[in-house]
């Protein structure tokens, strides 16, 4: 039986199969299969289908078929694409994350910054915007769209008159900002809809008359197709007084640049145009589908820990909150499962997907996940049944946060390794600086760019209690 008290190296074990498992996730989430999977092109008919939803079109009424994107997963998604397509496709260009990249034929690819934008950010916005002038009602437009995106495809705001609201310098210390306070992406993502030319539903208008089948791989919890990417092809509901009231709720209103706060001031008392709502114009020949998501990774690893001989359950696909709070709550369920077999019995893997947030207090450096796995590591010592429970938080994008690491590891072979060396495990709380703890430490989880994503995975192996 795996994970017994009387295996040898019983964390180590139970290290192993959580990587397993979590790998067996990301698998079920590659945009290559995944597009191939959900797309089909017969003769002239090019065809996708999902289990929600559905969509054909016929090639022959279209003079040309073009691509465009923006996202951490566009690269391999247009390698899918170019898989199916192949030579139907006329031309296009996507904007990825640097080193996110995969060997395409058809079409070009600009590397630019995440999570804060930068100038390729801004050239890509450019060059897609200048792309969009030549479609017309004859031009088939695939989007490509995964998380990531809202700083991959950067256009500073202009007014009516097409000068600008703020510039790209401004844009970034927003999104630094709101990455520090908590925000979270649906916040995040309201306010960078209104402060941009290109999302928020004004991608599907920059397209018009074109057609557009837009294809989504969700990064958020709930899987809200206007949240994806910042919505550049779908109707926003949201406004002004909203992204308004987003910086106001988390007090740094004073901390963003004066032209974006202006911005959003001004667009709440009505003198910026709103971004484009349901049932506007400029999505009538739009069709959005959702093709993968959290969830269908989230089972995958579930049914690979099964395959592994675990009881295994998804817990959730909507984990959310303070990091260092979500751990808490991961290791409490832990130790019911290990000490009184609720909800599983060991040996047991608990599964939830999601995306917690971070409030920065100090200067240090990680992500999500490394600061989910410090704070359990913090308070597993002080657990009866600590020897039995291995945690895996990690990103399918394979970056938590501005690290090189998808996530890292806690047990308590780590919170002994951590002792040995004389790591503050308190301190390096403090200074939001998980991931120099876990690089020392030895417990950071690599797994190089994935060209995926589809948020953030958490395994929690629970071994047998074994004989005495």
């Amino acid at each position: 039986m795996r994970g017994t008290l009387t295996d040898a190296g019983v964390t180590g074990t139970l290290r192993a199969d959580a990587e397993a498992i979590f790998r067996a996730g990301l698998e079920r989430v590659d945009p290559v299969p995944m597009m191939t999977r959900v797309l089909r092109l017969d003769g002239d008919v090019f065809s996708v289908e999902t289990e929600l939803a559905s969509a054909r079109f016929d090639l022959s009424a279209f003079d040309r078929v073009v691509v465009t994107g923006m996202g951490k997963a566009t690269a391999r998604m247009a390698l899918g694409l170019e898989e199916v397509l192949g030579d139907r496709i006329a031309d296009g260009l996507v904007s990825v994350k640097t080193g996110h990249v995969e060997r395409l034929r058809r079409v070009r690819m600009i590397e630019a910054g995440h999570p804060v934008p930068d100038a390729s950010s801004a050239r890509a916005a450019d060059e897609i915007l200048e792309f969009a002038k030549g479609f017309d009602a004859r031009t088939l437009v695939v989007t490509l769209i995964s998380g990531g995106g809202s700083a991959l495809l950067c256009a500073p705001a202009r007014d009516a008159a097409g000068r600008p609201l703020l510039t790209l310098d401004e844009k970034k210390e927003v999104t630094r900002v709101l990455l520090s306070c908590g925000a979270t992406i649906h916040e995040m993502n309201c306010v960078r809809k209104h402060l941009s030319r290109i999302k928020g539903g004004r991608l599907a208008r920059a397209y018009a008359p074109a057609s557009s089948l837009n294809l989504l791989l969700s990064d958020v919890v709930g899987d809200d197709l206007d949240v994806i990417a910042s919505g550049p092809t779908v109707p926003d509901p949201t406004t002004f007084a909203d992204a308004l009231g987003i910086v106001r709720r988390h007090g740094v209103l004073d901390r963003i640049p004066a032209a974006a706060r202006r911005t959003l001031e001004d667009g709440a008392s009505g003198l910026h145009e709103e971004t484009p709502k349901p049932g506007d114009p400029a999505f009538e020949r739009a069709t959005n589908v959702l093709i993968g998501t959290n969830h269908q990774a989230l089972l995958a690893a579930e049914a690979k820990a099964r395959a592994l001989g675990y009881a295994a359950l998804v817990l959730t696909s909507r984990l959310t909150g303070e990091a260092r709070e979500a751990a808490l709550a991961l290791l409490g369920i832990g130790e019911d499962i290990a000490a009184a077999g609720f909800p599983l019995k060991p040996p047991a893997c608990l599964i939830a997907g999601g995306e917690t947030t971070v409030t920065l207090h100090g200067r240090g450096k990680g992500g999500r996940n490394q600061e989910m796995a410090l704070a359990f590591l913090l308070a597993l010592p002080r657990s009866k049944v600590a020897g039995r429970i291995v945690l895996l938080a990690a990103s399918t994008d394979g970056n938590d946060g501005p690290t090189d690491a998808a996530g890292a590891f806690a047990s308590l072979e780590v919170s002994g390794r951590a002792r040995d060396l004389h790591l503050d495990s308190n301190a390096f709380l403090a200074a939001n600086d998980s991931y120099h703890f876990h690089e020392a430490a030895g417990s950071l989880f690599r797994t190089g760019p994935t060209n995926t994503n589809v948020s953030d995975v958490a395994v929690l192996m629970i071994g047998a209690a074994g004989e005495p």
